[in-house]
């Protein structure tokens, strides 16, 4: 079951997210800040993580640098949620890391199908990363 992080300091924010996702099969966890949202990474281990660009303690720029830094969390897709919309921020959102940006107001068919094309993305590409270390340790005779 993959498993999607949500982070958010607004709490209706969060819960709309939530239920949007509720019936399709993901297991959900809520982060309420940028430095929950890093131990939530770490300990949770996601697939996916929704994360808002203005939160407190760290900003999901800072969030998603850091996560993309680590490499227990590098692999993790980030999908930023934000009601900002200027070129500047995509842009810098895609410096900071992210795999895609969705603004607010949620479309729940959008989110649905981005977050499907980014889970999808993950497992393709953990398939790969498999399929070449086993390759590797064939060559080598192991």
């Amino acid at each position: 079951m993959p498993r999607i992080l949500i982070a958010d300091d607004n709490q209706a924010n969060a819960e709309l997210l939530e239920a949007h996702l509720d019936g399709t099969g993901y297991d959900t966890r809520i982060a309420a800040d940028g430095e929950a949202t890093l131990a939530a990474a770490r300990a949770f281990a996601p697939d996916l993580i929704l994360l808002d660009v203005m939160m407190p303690k760290l900003s999901g720029f800072e969030v998603c640098s850091r996560l993309r830094a680590d490499p227990a969390t590098a692999p993790v897709g980030v999908l930023m949620v934000t009601a900002l919309d200027q070129p500047a921020d995509v842009e810098k959102a895609v410096a900071a890391g992210t795999d895609d940006f969705i603004t607010k107001p949620i479309n729940k068919t959008e989110l649905l199908l981005r977050v499907r094309a980014l889970l999808e993305s993950r497992h393709q590409a953990t398939d790969l990363d498999r399929a070449l270390a086993y390759m590797g340790r064939v060559q080598q005779g192991v």
